[in-house]
């Protein structure tokens, strides 16, 4: 078939003119607004929690020792079994501490038997003593009646005083045998002591949840005593042991409502509350965490000791506030990112550094300009280290909240210490000043500052800055700021508008 050639150019033009419609539809105009995913702000309940993960415990649970060494004869309880306080759980071979009893009650009727010859002997020096003396007495009357010469009498007086030094020895060895005695009595009674603990006996009324010997089995207690079982005494009350960031701690309370799930029933959660708040700090790869007890009633027998345990404590609640999704505090336009404030936009071309965190950074580096009185070259250090702030944050929006808690903290000391470092002594005491008060801002309840963005009657995007309260993860109370309930904000675009996102809240801080 033969197409003329003013048809053919007819034909080009058409499809010329179709295809640029199409593309003009498509993006829906050169000059047309982008097209925005907008989210109302609501009016409603909010609750501030602190995530942490714990194992779960009893709250008493005693390990049962030896304390004299020897063989395991018998066993007679097992896992999960139900124990009596003075119940025999237990036995270690008797044999060698029954002939220890046996040599103490040999070594002790030997020793009394002893006391009694000792006695005989205190009996005789008596007796002779008495001898002495009267024969002394008679000769002391015949030397004055001249009978006898004075020698005799002198010899006499010599004798009665030997035997009365003789009653003192066999008194002296007497009362020496009576102790030898009780000594002997104190060894029979450790003997049998150490026979009664070969029966092991539960210590408190429990289960038994660990078991860590085999009949047969040579137990050895010398400096410390071998773990032999493990008691829980009422697995009906339960305790998590969680470990607290100390980001989050400060916002820890004893009596705090709590909330637990654990891989073994998923769906369902269990309740309690915060009853300790241990002061001993754990440092694990340079993170310190604080041990922080909660309750956990266990009615029904299901928690075992050892489950893991994702625990939510309530830090905060309140019943009604306006609050809006935390995508709307993500969101940045690339239009706002390109004029960011005080230059501080200038300062990084990483689009990800904008929203809520670039104002704040903006906001930042005005005050300490203007405080601190930099210069130019100090400005210039200050740029490039808040510029560098700026990416660290960005690259960690994507982190799980409590890793991400942990690493803004980091950065935040990490910032501290290089904006310290350029700056002159009178000017390190000023801004350890600023940084004082900023921290006890963040204690306190003015919250922190944030931006919203909504549709102006352009269709283009309008900054509107927020003050922000409490969050759950989800949602951001709006504590202060020109938002209304209803009002529609800007969480994202449709797809190919340009967007940047920024780190999530905190912005930078001193």
């Amino acid at each position: 078939m033969k197409i003329h050639k003013g048809g053919l150019w007819a034909m080009v033009v058409v499809l010329a003119a179709a295809g640029g419609f199409a593309a003009y539809k498509y993006s829906g105009g050169a000059n047309d607004a982008p097209r925005f995913k907008l989210a109302k702000v609501e009016r409603g309940p909010l609750t501030a929690q602190v995530s942490a993960s714990g194992t779960l415990n009893p709250v008493v649970s005693v390990q049962v020792g030896s304390q004299v060494s020897g063989q395991i004869k018998e066993i007679l309880v097992d896992f999960n079994s139900d124990v009596k306080a003075g119940q025999v759980i237990a036995r270690i071979d008797p044999e060698t501490f029954e002939y220890r009893v046996r040599q103490a009650e040999a070594d002790l009727e030997a020793t009394r038997s002893a006391v009694l010859v000792q006695k005989a002997e205190v009996f005789r020096a008596r007796v002779n003593l008495a001898d002495a003396e009267r024969d002394h007495e008679r000769k002391k009357l015949l030397v004055e009646k001249n009978f006898i010469s004075p020698a005799d009498r002198d010899k006499a007086l010599t004798t009665m005083e030997a035997a009365r030094a003789q009653l003192q020895v066999a008194e002296a060895q007497s009362r020496n045998s009576e102790s030898i005695v009780k000594q002997r009595e104190a060894q029979l009674a450790q003997a049998r002591v150490d026979l009664e603990r070969t029966v092991i006996r539960a210590p408190v009324n429990g289960v038994v949840v660990k078991r860590s010997i085999e009949p047969g089995q040579t137990v050895a207690a010398s400096l410390q005593a071998p773990e032999l079982f493990v008691i829980a005494r009422n697995l009906t009350d339960m305790q998590v042991e969680t470990s607290i960031d100390e980001a989050d701690v400060g916002r820890i309370r004893l009596g705090q409502k709590a909330s637990f799930t654990v891989d073994a029933f998923p769906g369902r959660s269990f309740e309690g509350n915060v009853n300790q708040i241990r002061k001993a700090a754990q440092v694990v790869s340079n993170v310190v965490t604080y041990t922080v007890i909660v309750s956990a009633s266990n009615p029904d027998l299901i928690l075992l000791p050892g489950m893991t345990a994702n625990v939510r404590i309530v830090t905060q609640r309140k019943d009604s506030v306006l609050k809006v999704s935390n995508a709307a505090l993500r969101f940045r336009p690339a239009a706002a990112e390109a004029k960011g404030a005080a230059g501080a936009a200038a300062a990084s071309e990483t689009p990800a550094a904008g929203g809520p965190g670039a104002a704040a950074g903006a906001q930042l580096r005005d005050r300490l300009v203007k405080e601190l009185v930099l210069d130019g070259e100090q400005q210039a250090k200050l740029d490039a280290i808040l510029g560098e702030v700026r990416n660290k944050r960005a690259a960690m929006r994507d982190l799980p909240e409590a890793e991400r808690t942990r690493a803004q903290d980091r950065l935040r000391m990490e910032t501290r210490e290089r904006i310290s470092a350029i700056l002159t002594p009178d000017q390190q005491k000023r801004y350890a000043d600023l940084a004082a008060e900023t921290d006890a801002g963040r204690a306190g309840s003015a919250g922190t500052a944030g931006r919203l963005w909504v549709a102006d009657a352009e269709g283009k995007p309008k900054g509107i800055p927020v003050r922000l309260g409490i969050t759950d993860g989800a949602m951001t109370e709006i504590a202060a700021g020109e938002v209304a309930e209803g009002a529609e904000v800007i969480v994202g675009t449709a797809a190919g508008a340009s967007v940047a996102k920024a780190p999530a809240l905190p912005g930078p801080r001193f």
